[in-house]
């Protein structure tokens, strides 16, 4: 086997593993703008939303995923821009993305919001042959190299807001699709960046005097692979404390994850949440869960009368 050939194969399994959906978070109703452009000022003042995954924590090279995010509203209320900064290894492969997103507020009613976002993307994909481990110690088709390519992109959605009650969004993060590896034989089928198209929404359903429900969906979907969602509902006590539970499809049994989830807003600028996820496949018992941590915080003081802060988290 010769080294392109090599190179292909190593730099497309990692995206063969997450092909149904990119780099995924449990906690994902705290971090849209991850995933959705428009979702960028819509919480009225500067936000940074910090976030760490282990996955199948029982795998040596198994997923780690990382990243910062930060959006604000500039110029007025109605216009919003951010970035997000993220991390991803897996085995040998390691992805580092920065977006930077622009939104707009096309309906701005009292009941009513309705934004579009575009967004740039900067992707670096690297193999770095220098730590592999060899099974038999002398592998020569290994060599001692490291591979780094990058791929620019574009994405678009729309996100919309009803009574401040239910939010909902549409987005592509990644439209462009790009050609990824070395391989230069026309005889050889090259990997592509595919489309993902997100869609979510969510809500908040009073039950009583400072308690709440917070349920969320999300939902994926890539071209040659099934849909897959998330559903998770959360309780809410005083905006102050949230606990629940998620479920995501998929996997070979029934379904990919059952998550508990739990969130805690230390005080009103600041928050912090964690996310287990009980593997529900065959994987379970060589590979284990998964585990998030997550760390949000307004950058300055909320004025009285905003929207809920939890229901646009």
């Amino acid at each position: 086997m010769n080294k392109n050939s090599i190179f292909l194969l190593l730099f497309i399994l990692p995206l063969a593993a997450l092909a149904q959906q990119e780099h995924h978070y449990t906690q994902f109703m705290y971090n849209k703008l991850l995933i959705n452009p428009s979702y960028a000022g819509t919480r009225g003042v500067p936000t940074m939303t910090a976030m760490y995954r282990n996955q199948w924590y029982k795998l040596e090279g198994a997923p780690r995923s990382a990243l910062i995010s930060m959006h604000a509203p500039v110029f007025s209320k109605r216009v919003g821009v951010g970035g997000v900064l993220s991390h991803n290894s897996i085995g040998l492969h390691r992805d580092v993305q920065l977006s930077a997103a622009y939104s707009y507020n096309l309906i701005a009613a009292k009941e009513f919001s309705l934004r579009v976002g575009v967004s740039g993307n900067l992707r670096v994909l690297s193999l770095d042959f220098t730590q592999a481990k060899p099974l038999n110690g002398n592998d020569l088709s290994l060599e001692d190299e490291r591979y780094t390519h990058a791929y620019a992109n574009f994405g678009a959605g729309i996100y919309g807001t009803f009574s401040e009650r239910l939010y909902f969004g549409f987005s592509v993060p990644r439209i462009v699709r790009n050609t990824i590896g070395v391989n230069t034989d026309p005889n050889i089928t090259t990997a592509k960046e595919r489309p993902h198209f997100y869609g979510t929404t969510g809500g908040v359903i009073p039950l009583g005097k400072d308690l709440n429900l917070l349920p969320a969906v999300l939902v994926k979907y890539v071209h040659h692979a099934p849909i897959d969602v998330d559903v998770t509902a959360n309780l809410e006590i005083k905006q102050m404390v949230t606990a629940g539970i998620a479920y995501r499809a998929g996997g070979d049994g029934w379904g990919e994850s059952l998550d508990l989830l739990a969130y805690w807003q230390v005080n009103p600028r600041i928050g912090v949440g964690a996310a287990y996820d009980l593997t529900l496949s065959k994987l379970r018992s060589p590979a284990g869960g998964a585990f998030e941590v997550l760390f949000f915080a307004d950058l300055v003081k909320r004025k009285k009368g905003m929207s809920n802060p939890r229901f646009f988290m």
